[in-house]
């Protein structure tokens, strides 16, 4: 591992990019201290800490919401029009043939995903400015005009557009997927301040109960990591071919497909917070409606949606729900049995063409099972420990740690390709 640390360093254009990625991040924790004219903090900490919809938006915005800043939306209006374009490619034949046409065409859905990313951030803006009005009144946002209203919504959208870029000239690193990278920076300089809160409430008699804590804590982590690294190799044979009177294969090539327990990574528990944040956020605009059975029904709503039991089962049934909805859109076992079928390879036992599909689906269904219902639960956790020692000082961040556990692999298998492409390299040279 030193060795492996001395020639990332030694590298001169990898220490360059680690050092310019770095530097990104720090750019964007500056960003996220910088607030909107006219907030009180102090106040929205207290409405934050009672919410628990809020607090996932916090999360996902990296701390920004805490601080009422400038990019208190996070990523989160880029996540969603990126998923709204991989559905639209999925039913507008004009964008699926646009994402065929190679690098080209995935430029455009690009830009597309942009463009759509500006109304999002208005709308989603206006929405959570409504709501915190409706939640905290005037200590919190103060008595804003309606010049101030527009001027913070132009605030947060431009913060929200920086963000963007700077995740995707991270991208242009490939060091890792640089919106995930934000998102785990603003989860990691959260980390020290969690750590000093739940130090200065600690009572020496419940020292078991914190045991309990950091055995769970272990324990999650190590899950996170085996679910993350967990696939099923599907044994694939590529017959040998003849190239005129010469056989090239010998006599046949044994290799195989794998099939990631969690194909869909933490898309779905971001899909998920971004549903379940909708039905109170629209019922705040109707809890004052002059008609008394619309108000009626949108305080029901808001006040259903903050109750933990409630809550909890909706985001555990939408993150499973997601978890084979997104696996379905991004695993097309008809396109890889198409492809294993043209490069003359198959699965023993299985024929080719429709046969293949149908037991690539098969197998997949069943695995994304248990990664589903391990999203799922962690999603809930901190919710199920805090119903379970009724302490709302100390709770696992189950979506916190997978968040971060998975941006870790990714990036260091990505240094490391880097450095193995290097020392390829440099062997042939």
């Amino acid at each position: 591992m030193i060795e492996r640390l001395s020639q990332l360093w030694r590298v001169r254009d990898l220490r360059n990019t680690l050092i310019f990625v770095f530097a990104m991040l720090v750019i964007f924790r500056i960003l996220a201290h910088i607030p909107i004219p006219g907030v009180d903090p102090s106040g929205l900490k207290q409405v934050l800490s009672g919410n628990p919809l809020l607090g996932l938006l916090n999360l996902f915005s990296g701390g920004g919401l805490q601080n009422f800043s400038i990019v208190m939306l996070g990523v989160g209006p880029y996540i969603t029009a990126s998923i709204i374009m991989q559905l639209l490619t999925m039913i507008v034949p004009r964008l699926e043939a646009m994402q065929k046409e190679g690098e080209q065409g995935q430029n455009r859905i690009n830009q597309y995903t942009r463009y759509i990313t500006v109304p999002l951030a208005i709308l989603q803006g206006f929405s959570t400015l409504a709501f915190l009005n409706s939640q905290g009144g005037a200590q919190i946002l103060g008595a804003l005009t309606v010049f101030q209203k527009v001027t913070a919504i132009a605030a947060i959208v431009g913060g929200t557009m920086l963000l963007m870029w700077i995740g995707e000239i991270i991208n242009e690193r490939k060091i890792g997927n640089g919106i995930s990278l934000l998102i785990f920076a603003g989860i990691v300089a959260q980390l020290p301040q969690s750590v000093q809160q739940n130090l200065a409430v600690i009572d020496k008699t419940q020292i078991f109960t914190y045991a309990i804590y950091a055995l769970i804590a272990v324990i999650t982590i190590a899950g996170v990591v085996f679910v993350t690294e967990g696939q099923r190799n599907i044994p694939v044979t590529y017959a040998k071919r003849l190239i005129g009177t010469q056989s090239v294969g010998g006599a046949g090539v044994n290799t195989h497909l794998p099939l990631r327990v969690n194909q869909a990574g933490v898309i779905p528990i971001i899909f998920a917070v971004s549903i379940i944040l909708v039905p109170p956020l629209i019922a705040q605009f109707f809890v004052t409606n002059g008609i008394p059975w619309v108000a009626h029904m949108a305080v029901w709503v808001r006040d259903t949606f903050q109750n933990q039991a409630f809550y909890g089962l909706a985001y555990f049934v939408l993150v499973v729900a997601f978890t084979y909805f997104y696996t379905a859109v991004v695993f097309q076992p008809n396109q890889i049995a198409e492809n294993l079928q043209k490069q003359g390879g198959f699965i023993p036992g299985i024929r080719p063409g429709q046969p293949t599909a149908h037991y690539l689906s098969f197998v997949s269904s069943r695995i994304i099972l248990g990664g589903a219902l391990f999203l799922g639960v962690i999603a809930v956790l901190p919710t199920i420990m805090q119903s379970a020692t009724n302490s709302q000082n100390l709770a696992i961040g189950g979506t916190s740690l997978l968040i971060v556990v998975s941006v870790v692999l990714e990036s260091v298998k990505q240094v490391q390709a880097q450095l193995v492409m290097r020392d390829y390299e440099a062997f042939y040279k």
